[in-house]
């Protein structure tokens, strides 16, 4: 029976624990939070062993082989490593670390106690991520990607409430701030396919027209361009003022591409080839309505068999986490993806800051901003 702890007892727990109880040979002996009602709520409403409101203690009396970090990323180092030191393995709840050298820390340690770290990027293990991760695997696009979109839509009401209304808002002090909390999915989708860890990015960000109307200046608008030493190429939006919201993802190779539309649970396959005069305005549609079909046949027969919820990639990423440490497998997640990950955030942030610098500066010696700029920078290759 592995045993399990999670620390951290607001709100992203709740999914954690829901999930760990999906998982079969395993049980939660222990939960901590510094807070204390926090800890006892979330014990209460599940079935687990004890509560804590200090880690050492749980560590030591609990006695845990795997430990769940989902507290705010300013704290996943310190935590991370205090439970590695302790001989446990560690899911990370995203993003990793604050900064991929923290992130290099971890996993050095990780390998020199032969323990095993992972990070929550569960949407790499939906049921439409399998899918599209395996006709990859097959070869369906002919050869390495060529080139890679990848979008992630968020919904304004979420953070409007929450970071908008509170200035000492933990998100706030991240360096990265709002999109340093959310676009590792993203990220993580393109890193996952990207040939070389030498990568360039050039990034955009800049203040929504709603947050500065409001005197807010956190940047929710990302525009990136990623590209690897094999010139393999990938466009990164995230947009709180889009709409539709999308969640999607594209890859393009020399002889097909693939869709994965996240919110529907879609996989389209594209034809490279084309058909011949009209009849390329005719059967390609007949094509995508029997693929949309087929998607919802495959996402009915998982929700009669009670496996297609919001969180079942979170429950395929722990269950294939659990496996590697049972089975002493490969984890789930490549560090060289985790690392590659981080060290695209660090430079996306670092480019931004460079930007409001900028702006800064003109705005003092003209009487009209000066429009941000993207900057290049390359990004050095990690160590996996």
């Amino acid at each position: 029976m592995l045993k399990v702890a999670i620390v951290g007892c607001g709100k992203i727990a709740d999914a954690h624990a829901t999930q760990i109880l999906r998982v079969g040979g395993c049980e939660i002996v222990g939960v901590c939070d510094r807070e204390p009602l926090m800890a006892r709520q979330l014990y209460e409403r599940f079935p687990i062993k004890r509560y804590f409101t200090d880690l050492v203690e749980l560590v030591s009396e609990a006695r845990p082989d795997v430990i769940h970090i989902t507290t705010p990323p300013q704290s996943h180092f310190d935590i991370a490593l205090l439970c590695l030191e302790h001989h446990c393995h560690v899911y990370v709840e995203k993003p990793f670390t604050v900064d991929v050298h923290e992130a290099q820390q971890l996993v050095d340690l990780a390998q020199e106690k032969g323990l095993k770290l992972t990070v929550g990027h569960n949407c790499q293990f939906s049921h439409a991520a399998q899918r599209l991760r395996a006709l990859v695997k097959d070869g369906y696009l002919g050869g390495r990607p060529v080139h890679m979109e990848s979008h992630y839509g968020y919904d304004n009401a979420a953070y409007a409430r929450a970071l908008l209304g509170d200035r000492q808002h933990w998100v706030r002090r991240l360096p990265g701030k709002l999109l340093q909390n959310i676009i590792s999915h993203g990220i993580a989708r393109i890193a996952e396919f990207l040939a070389s860890d030498n990568v360039r990015v050039i990034a955009y960000g800049f203040t929504s027209p709603l947050l500065r109307d409001i005197g807010e200046k956190i940047v929710d608008e990302l525009r990136v361009i990623i590209s690897d030493s094999e010139r393999t190429t990938a466009y990164f939006t995230f947009s709180s003022q889009m709409r539709p919201l999308l969640h999607d993802f594209r890859i393009y190779g020399p002889k097909n591409g693939l869709v994965l539309d996240q919110d529907h649970e879609i996989v389209l396959r594209l034809r490279g080839a084309k058909f011949k005069s009209y009849a390329d305005h005719f059967i390609p549609p007949v094509i995508f309505a029997k693929q949309h079909l087929e998607n919802l046949v495959r996402n009915a027969r998982l929700f009669l068999a009670r496996d297609f919820h919001m969180d079942a990639g979170m429950k395929v990423l722990i269950e294939s986490f659990y496996r590697s440490i049972r089975e002493n497998a490969p984890v789930p997640i490549p560090y060289r993806e985790i690392l590659l990950t981080s060290q695209i955030m660090d430079t996306i942030f670092d480019q931004l800051r460079d930007q409001l610098a900028d702006q800064s500066a003109s705005s003092q010696s003209h009487a009209d901003l000066v429009p941000p700029i993207g900057f290049e920078m390359a990004v050095p290759a990690v160590n996996p």
